[in-house]
């Protein structure tokens, strides 16, 4: 493949050379490849990927789930308090400023009455977890049912769709959130994931819509449609894959704000309630005792903090393997590379017409 030429002076130019690197870069490649290929680069994607599963195996292995025991030894009843206040028994390494690295008996400290803080922020990070996911999954289904239907109809169909979406958006999230909390937070966590995820969707609805109503006038959709294709082959079949990249981006966009809206919900009281443990309450139960156990609150919200940014990054790394408007700036070293390569192929080329010129004029 040989690289086109700056008209100018006769050298390829830096957008050519980078134009030319990454057509190399998806040479042979099909579409789908291309997609992994630039979320595998990306490289917040990579590390929020890695923190996630890392978090979703501490918080599932070690305190068990269900049925399944897990390894960690201490269980969630009242024991003694071994440090003064219950402070955590962790300490950092010696490069760390600590005493050298020890997990302990209690590595995220105890509650007033001897609770192991592990076991119940484990717990929380299940049904925290568990809850932003079911609600993701069923606002994706709505949302991208309502929205498909709304933008691929249109007329009567997307008035009427379209009219309910803004009658959901214009209650304000977290009220509606309390009244649904407040009447199955107590039921389970898995009903009250339910319950929110049937609010969130408007959002991922409008998006999908907007997507339809471009895709819908695209020539493929003409072709399926002159060939017999029916509407459901159509939604289903040609514009719906043509429209994933939206549609996974903006939920896992919507999974980060699923996660903090269950926790402000559960520290306000209307979110998950005993037996059950979530994130959320954990700081609503130890709120008074911030001044004295600030750890109590460490734990909880460096790991609402930490799967909220992994979700994020997750998702930013989708937007841009989709998006194929974005380009991966090349090295500086791939450049020079790519530069002198072509600039080899250039002088046979220009040798060889410059000796037909001569030809021409003998």
């Amino acid at each position: 493949m040989s690289t086109p030429l700056n008209p100018q002076n006769g050298e390829p130019d830096s957008v050519t050379i980078e134009n030319a690197i990454e057509l190399k870069d998806v040479e042979g490649l099909s579409q789908g490849q291309i997609v992994r290929s630039r979320f595998f680069r990306h490289k917040g994607a990579m590390v929020g990927l890695a923190v996630l599963i890392f978090v979703v195996l501490l918080a599932f292995t070690s305190v068990g789930f269900g049925p399944v025991p897990g390894w960690w030894p201490q269980g969630g009843g009242s024991g003694k308090v071994i440090n003064p206040g219950g402070a955590p028994t962790m300490s950092l390494p010696t490069w760390l400023g600590g005493s050298g690295f020890a997990i302990g008996e209690h590595p995220f400290g105890q509650d007033e009455n001897g609770h192991d803080m592990f076991y119940y922020v484990m717990k929380g990070t299940q049904t925290s977890l568990g809850v932003m996911f079911t609600i993701g999954g069923i606002a994706c289904v709505l949302g991208v049912l309502i929205g498909s239907l709304s933008g691929f109809f249109r007329g009567r169909t997307d008035g009427m769709l379209m009219r309910f979406t803004d009658l959901v958006i214009t209650v304000p999230t977290i009220v509606i959130g309390a009244v649904i909390g407040k009447m199955a937070g107590s039921l389970s966590a898995a009903i009250f994931g339910a319950a929110l995820g049937l609010i969130l969707w408007p959002s991922l609805a409008r998006l999908v819509r907007g997507e339809f109503l471009s895709l819908r006038e695209r020539e493929f959709v003409d072709a399926a449609r002159v060939a017999g294709a029916s509407n459901t082959r159509i939604i289903f079949k040609h514009i719906l894959p043509n429209a994933i990249g939206v549609i996974i981006v903006a939920t896992t966009l919507l999974m980060s704000s699923a996660i903090l809206l269950e926790t402000a919900l559960s520290y306000l009281g209307f979110g998950i309630q005993s037996p059950d443990i979530s994130l959320g309450q954990l700081i609503n139960q130890y709120q008074s005792s911030f001044a004295t156990r600030p750890w109590l609150f460490w734990w909880p919200g460096l790991f609402i903090v930490v799967i909220a940014l992994c979700i994020n990054f997750i998702g930013d790394g989708l937007r841009d393997a989709f998006d194929p408007r974005q380009k991966r700036i090349p090295s500086q070293k791939k450049m020079d590379r790519a530069a002198a390569g072509s600039h080899e192929t250039t002088i046979p080329m220009q040798a060889q017409g410059g000796h037909v010129g001569l030809g021409g004029g003998s």
